[in-house]
């Protein structure tokens, strides 16, 4: 079986590009922390999306972004300009999708104001929410007792 799942930040720019054929495809860059080793180490993947995943790609992702990537793996050899055989590695996109908040210019989230003065913010919309009755919920038409659960 051939599956990579990746979770890290653009590295540049997704630029939607069409074939001779009117095929739309995006070529980006990830570069993914690795969380155990004992100095900060970042490994960097080229992504290549086809189809609709690139013109999502290409419409609400940017350099930065951070995405969760589900794809193949995909090697191929190739000779450079110096005649020298190179092994290329890249993720073959299959599905991608948001991981964090858009982050604005002066560095926080666009959508979270850092208070409580939204009335769309979640904490809000959580005040809001109706109460349950007798700390039951409801599954299949029987009400279910939280202590009766094993765990």
């Amino acid at each position: 079986m051939n599956k990579v799942f990746l979770s890290g930040n653009l590295t540049r720019d997704p630029e939607v590009r069409y074939s001779q054929s009117g095929k739309a495809f995006v070529k980006m860059g990830i570069a993914v922390n690795r969380p155990y080793a004992k100095e900060k180490t970042v490994d960097f993947f080229n992504l290549t999306a086809f189809n609709k995943t690139a013109e999502f790609c290409g419409r609400y992702l940017n350099k930065g972004s951070r995405v969760l990537v589900e794809g193949v793996l995909q090697t191929s050899t190739y000779e450079n300009k110096d005649g020298v055989k190179v092994n290329s590695f890249d993720i073959m996109v299959d599905n991608i999708e948001f991981a964090g908040a858009k982050r604005s210019d002066s560095g926080g989230d666009e959508n979270y104001s850092g208070g409580r003065s939204s009335g769309n913010d979640y904490s809000n919309r959580r005040e809001q929410a109706p109460s349950r009755r007798n700390n039951y919920d409801d599954f299949g038409g029987e009400p279910i007792d939280p202590e009766d659960t094993p765990f």
